[in-house]
Protein backbone atom coordinates (compact mmCIF):
# COMPACT_ATOMS: atom_id res chain seq x y z
CA UNK A 1 0.00 0.00 0.00
CA UNK A 2 1.84 2.79 -1.16
CA UNK A 3 1.18 5.94 0.92
CA UNK A 4 3.17 9.92 0.70
CA UNK A 5 5.90 10.61 2.81
CA UNK A 6 4.60 12.59 6.19
CA UNK A 7 6.76 15.60 7.71
CA UNK A 8 7.25 14.01 10.75
CA UNK A 9 10.02 16.22 12.35
CA UNK A 10 7.56 19.18 11.42
CA UNK A 11 4.36 17.90 12.56
CA UNK A 12 6.54 17.21 16.09
CA UNK A 13 7.93 20.65 16.48
CA UNK A 14 4.45 21.50 16.91
CA UNK A 15 3.55 18.56 19.44
CA UNK A 16 4.13 16.09 21.63
CA UNK A 17 4.51 12.20 20.69
CA UNK A 18 2.24 10.83 23.91
CA UNK A 19 5.30 8.51 25.30
CA UNK A 20 5.69 7.75 28.91
CA UNK A 21 8.72 9.48 29.20
CA UNK A 22 8.44 12.40 31.56
CA UNK A 23 12.75 12.15 32.06
CA UNK A 24 12.65 13.86 28.35
CA UNK A 25 9.32 16.22 28.90
CA UNK A 26 10.03 20.19 29.34
CA UNK A 27 9.92 21.37 33.26
CA UNK A 28 7.28 23.50 32.38
CA UNK A 29 5.06 20.97 30.05
CA UNK A 30 2.47 18.93 32.06
CA UNK A 31 2.46 16.15 29.72
CA UNK A 32 -0.98 13.80 29.12
CA UNK A 33 -0.45 12.32 32.53
CA UNK A 34 -0.84 15.57 34.77
CA UNK A 35 -4.37 14.16 36.21
CA UNK A 36 -7.19 12.01 36.46
CA UNK A 37 -9.17 13.32 33.01
CA UNK A 38 -10.41 9.99 30.95
CA UNK A 39 -10.93 12.77 28.13
CA UNK A 40 -7.62 12.06 26.30
CA UNK A 41 -8.26 8.20 26.57
CA UNK A 42 -11.76 8.60 25.28
CA UNK A 43 -10.26 11.11 22.61
CA UNK A 44 -7.70 8.26 21.57
CA UNK A 45 -9.80 5.56 20.89
CA UNK A 46 -12.40 7.72 19.05
CA UNK A 47 -9.38 8.36 16.67
CA UNK A 48 -9.42 4.49 16.00
CA UNK A 49 -12.90 4.75 15.79
CA UNK A 50 -12.89 7.31 12.90
CA UNK A 51 -10.12 5.62 11.36
CA UNK A 52 -12.41 2.48 11.28
CA UNK A 53 -15.30 4.20 9.83
CA UNK A 54 -13.07 5.51 6.73
CA UNK A 55 -15.07 3.34 3.79
CA UNK A 56 -12.38 1.97 1.64
CA UNK A 57 -14.69 1.87 -1.67
CA UNK A 58 -15.90 5.50 -1.74
CA UNK A 59 -12.11 6.95 -0.51
CA UNK A 60 -10.86 4.88 -3.47
CA UNK A 61 -8.83 3.02 -1.08
CA UNK A 62 -10.09 -0.48 -1.89
CA UNK A 63 -7.66 -1.20 -4.54
CA UNK A 64 -5.17 -2.10 -1.28
CA UNK A 65 -7.54 -4.94 -0.27
CA UNK A 66 -6.55 -8.27 -0.76
CA UNK A 67 -10.49 -9.35 -0.37
CA UNK A 68 -12.18 -11.56 2.24
CA UNK A 69 -10.35 -13.84 4.15
CA UNK A 70 -7.81 -11.07 6.43
CA UNK A 71 -8.21 -12.81 9.93
CA UNK A 72 -7.58 -16.09 8.03
CA UNK A 73 -4.18 -14.38 6.57
CA UNK A 74 -3.47 -12.84 9.44
CA UNK A 75 -3.34 -16.06 12.06
CA UNK A 76 -1.46 -17.87 9.11
CA UNK A 77 0.94 -14.93 8.39
CA UNK A 78 1.87 -14.48 12.46
CA UNK A 79 2.19 -18.20 12.39
CA UNK A 80 4.81 -18.63 10.03
CA UNK A 81 7.04 -15.71 11.25
CA UNK A 82 7.16 -16.83 14.55
CA UNK A 83 8.40 -19.95 13.20
CA UNK A 84 11.15 -18.57 11.21
CA UNK A 85 12.06 -16.67 14.25
CA UNK A 86 12.29 -19.13 16.91
CA UNK A 87 14.64 -19.96 19.07
CA UNK A 88 15.38 -22.97 21.69
CA UNK A 89 14.53 -20.85 24.64
CA UNK A 90 10.93 -20.15 24.12
CA UNK A 91 7.58 -21.96 23.65
CA UNK A 92 6.61 -23.22 20.31
CA UNK A 93 3.02 -21.59 20.79
CA UNK A 94 1.68 -25.19 18.97
CA UNK A 95 -1.85 -24.77 21.22
CA UNK A 96 -1.97 -20.98 20.86
CA UNK A 97 -1.64 -21.42 16.94
CA UNK A 98 -4.11 -24.22 16.73
CA UNK A 99 -6.84 -22.45 18.43
CA UNK A 100 -6.12 -19.46 16.69
CA UNK A 101 -6.51 -21.58 13.72
CA UNK A 102 -9.63 -23.54 14.93
CA UNK A 103 -11.66 -20.40 16.45
CA UNK A 104 -11.11 -17.92 14.19
CA UNK A 105 -14.09 -16.20 12.31
CA UNK A 106 -14.97 -14.77 9.57
CA UNK A 107 -13.92 -11.20 8.91
CA UNK A 108 -16.21 -8.84 10.62
CA UNK A 109 -15.87 -5.91 7.87
CA UNK A 110 -13.28 -4.27 5.81
CA UNK A 111 -12.21 -0.92 6.61
CA UNK A 112 -8.85 0.85 6.77
CA UNK A 113 -7.04 -0.73 9.54
CA UNK A 114 -3.35 1.30 10.96
CA UNK A 115 -1.55 -2.08 12.38
CA UNK A 116 0.06 -0.07 14.67
CA UNK A 117 -2.14 2.14 16.65
CA UNK A 118 -0.83 2.64 20.29
CA UNK A 119 -1.20 5.76 22.41
CA UNK A 120 3.18 5.93 21.30
CA UNK A 121 2.04 6.59 17.78
CA UNK A 122 -0.38 9.47 19.03
CA UNK A 123 1.25 13.31 18.67
CA UNK A 124 -0.67 15.46 21.35
CA UNK A 125 -1.19 19.24 20.87
CA UNK A 126 1.74 20.81 23.14
CA UNK A 127 -0.45 23.36 24.33
CA UNK A 128 -3.46 21.25 25.09
CA UNK A 129 -2.01 18.07 25.70
CA UNK A 130 -5.46 16.00 26.40
CA UNK A 131 -6.06 17.17 22.39
CA UNK A 132 -4.33 14.32 20.03
CA UNK A 133 -3.50 16.18 16.33
CA UNK A 134 -2.07 13.17 14.39
CA UNK A 135 -1.18 9.67 13.86
CA UNK A 136 2.33 8.32 12.99
CA UNK A 137 3.83 5.07 12.01
CA UNK A 138 1.50 4.16 8.74
CA UNK A 139 3.88 1.50 7.09
CA UNK A 140 1.38 -1.17 8.42
CA UNK A 141 -1.77 0.45 7.34
CA UNK A 142 -3.72 -1.55 4.88
CA UNK A 143 -7.62 -2.25 4.61
CA UNK A 144 -8.59 -5.51 7.00
CA UNK A 145 -10.79 -6.40 10.20
CA UNK A 146 -11.13 -3.43 12.02
CA UNK A 147 -11.56 -5.79 15.32
CA UNK A 148 -8.15 -7.40 14.37
CA UNK A 149 -6.30 -4.09 14.59
CA UNK A 150 -8.22 -2.48 18.17
CA UNK A 151 -7.06 -6.60 19.36
CA UNK A 152 -3.45 -5.50 18.38
CA UNK A 153 -3.54 -2.29 19.92
CA UNK A 154 -4.90 -3.61 23.13
CA UNK A 155 -1.67 -6.35 23.29
CA UNK A 156 -0.02 -3.21 24.49
CA UNK A 157 -2.84 -1.42 26.33
CA UNK A 158 -1.09 -2.54 30.60
CA UNK A 159 -3.61 -1.37 32.58
CA UNK A 160 -3.15 -0.49 36.51
CA UNK A 161 -4.31 -3.79 37.91
CA UNK A 162 -2.04 -5.98 35.63
CA UNK A 163 0.58 -8.54 36.69
CA UNK A 164 4.69 -7.13 37.54
CA UNK A 165 5.50 -9.13 34.66
CA UNK A 166 2.79 -7.36 32.39
CA UNK A 167 3.61 -3.84 33.89
CA UNK A 168 7.30 -4.80 33.27
CA UNK A 169 6.77 -4.21 29.29
CA UNK A 170 4.96 -0.91 29.98
CA UNK A 171 5.78 1.20 26.54
CA UNK A 172 2.89 3.95 27.12
CA UNK A 173 1.39 5.48 29.39
CA UNK A 174 -1.59 3.65 29.52
CA UNK A 175 -1.85 2.88 33.50
CA UNK A 176 -2.14 6.03 34.54
CA UNK A 177 -5.41 7.51 36.77
CA UNK A 178 -7.97 8.26 34.11
CA UNK A 179 -7.37 5.90 31.49
CA UNK A 180 -9.54 3.08 31.05
CA UNK A 181 -9.41 -0.53 31.29
CA UNK A 182 -8.74 -2.89 28.32
CA UNK A 183 -12.30 -4.21 29.18
CA UNK A 184 -13.72 -0.42 28.89
CA UNK A 185 -12.32 0.69 25.71
CA UNK A 186 -13.49 -2.78 24.26
CA UNK A 187 -16.61 -1.80 25.29
CA UNK A 188 -17.12 1.64 24.59
CA UNK A 189 -15.31 0.88 21.03
CA UNK A 190 -18.56 -1.00 20.32
CA UNK A 191 -20.73 1.59 21.48
CA UNK A 192 -19.26 3.88 19.08
CA UNK A 193 -19.07 1.33 16.45
CA UNK A 194 -22.07 -0.76 16.48
CA UNK A 195 -19.56 -3.88 15.95
CA UNK A 196 -20.26 -6.90 18.22
CA UNK A 197 -17.55 -8.24 20.97
CA UNK A 198 -19.24 -10.65 22.41
CA UNK A 199 -16.24 -13.04 20.58
CA UNK A 200 -13.39 -10.48 21.99
CA UNK A 201 -11.27 -13.15 23.55
CA UNK A 202 -10.02 -14.55 19.94
CA UNK A 203 -8.80 -11.00 19.33
CA UNK A 204 -7.07 -10.56 22.65
CA UNK A 205 -5.67 -13.90 22.26
CA UNK A 206 -4.50 -12.92 18.48
CA UNK A 207 -3.47 -9.14 19.91
CA UNK A 208 -0.57 -11.04 22.55
CA UNK A 209 0.40 -13.71 20.00
CA UNK A 210 1.25 -10.92 17.70
CA UNK A 211 2.77 -9.14 20.43
CA UNK A 212 5.03 -12.25 20.90
CA UNK A 213 5.72 -13.03 17.82
CA UNK A 214 7.32 -9.20 17.27
CA UNK A 215 9.11 -9.35 20.61
CA UNK A 216 10.37 -12.89 19.54
CA UNK A 217 11.80 -10.99 15.91
CA UNK A 218 13.70 -8.62 17.88
CA UNK A 219 14.90 -11.22 20.49
CA UNK A 220 15.79 -13.35 17.03
CA UNK A 221 18.22 -10.39 15.87
CA UNK A 222 20.09 -10.31 19.48
CA UNK A 223 20.11 -14.32 19.92
CA UNK A 224 22.30 -14.56 16.75
CA UNK A 225 24.57 -11.27 17.04
CA UNK A 226 22.35 -9.00 14.79
CA UNK A 227 22.18 -6.61 17.10
CA UNK A 228 23.82 -6.06 20.35
CA UNK A 229 21.28 -3.87 21.78
CA UNK A 230 21.18 -4.84 25.48
CA UNK A 231 17.87 -4.09 25.96
CA UNK A 232 16.81 -6.75 24.28
CA UNK A 233 18.31 -9.68 25.75
CA UNK A 234 15.73 -10.94 28.43
CA UNK A 235 13.21 -10.46 25.54
CA UNK A 236 12.74 -14.35 25.34
CA UNK A 237 10.87 -13.89 28.16
CA UNK A 238 8.37 -11.70 27.54
CA UNK A 239 7.87 -14.44 24.65
CA UNK A 240 7.16 -16.82 27.70
CA UNK A 241 5.31 -14.25 29.27
CA UNK A 242 2.94 -13.57 26.94
CA UNK A 243 2.39 -17.47 25.87
CA UNK A 244 1.35 -18.02 29.63
CA UNK A 245 -1.33 -15.13 29.14
CA UNK A 246 -2.54 -16.44 25.71
CA UNK A 247 -2.77 -20.38 27.16
CA UNK A 248 -4.34 -18.58 30.53
CA UNK A 249 -7.52 -16.92 28.11
CA UNK A 250 -7.59 -20.07 26.11
CA UNK A 251 -8.39 -21.93 29.31
CA UNK A 252 -10.50 -19.18 30.54
CA UNK A 253 -12.65 -19.15 27.59
CA UNK A 254 -13.27 -23.08 27.17
CA UNK A 255 -14.30 -23.22 30.57
CA UNK A 256 -16.77 -20.86 29.53
CA UNK A 257 -17.66 -22.47 26.51
CA UNK A 258 -16.20 -20.09 23.88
Amino acid sequence: MHRPQRPRQRLLRHGTRARHDPANRPADHPGPDAGTDPALCLRIVDLLVELHGVDPETTGLNEFSRGTGYVARQVAGWAKRYELARTDNVPDFARVIRWLDETQPADIASTVVHGDFRIDNVVLDENDPLRPVAVLDWELATIGDPLMDLGSSLAYWVQADDDPMMLATKRQPSDLPGMLTRREIVEYYSERTGLPVDNWGFYEVFGLFRLAVIAQQIYYRYHHGHTTNPAFENFWVVVGYLDSRCNELIDQLEKEGR
